[in-house]
């Protein structure tokens, strides 16, 4: 069934000690969703089982994410978490720290709906 994507939202998040690249990305999904309102079920009826969620992660080291961990704390849909090279590292010399900083799109997609069209 073909899909159309009606929200995309991007968020920054960071791990300021622990060079947790989990913890960053989870930071940076959470600002991407705290800003959406989806309002879009209510007025059609549909239920969120039926949007697909797809968020992309960019980190330094993308295989330190737990995709499946991310995946689950997500509230709606049917969620699938990708992590990509991105963000960034910022190292500290003195001390030997490193700040993570994730960045993250996550894109809500419907099945092509009939009856309705989204106008500006």
């Amino acid at each position: 069934m073909a899909e159309q994507r009606l929200i995309i939202e991007m968020g920054m998040g960071n791990d300021m000690y622990g060079r947790d690249y989990t913890k960053a990305a989870a930071r940076a999904i959470e600002d991407a969703i705290r800003h959406s309102s989806l309002p879009i079920f209510e007025a059609t009826g549909l239920s969120h089982d039926v949007m697909r969620v797809q968020v992309t992660v960019g980190v330094q080291d993308p295989d330190a994410v737990d995709c499946a961990a991310l995946a689950e704390k997500l509230p709606r849909g049917r969620a699938e978490v990708v992590a990509v090279k991105g963000g960034l590292n910022v190292e500290n010399p003195e001390t030997g720290g490193c700040i993570v900083i994730a960045s993250a799109s996550v894109e809500a997609f419907l099945p092509k709906q009939t009856g309705w069209t989204l106008t500006s």
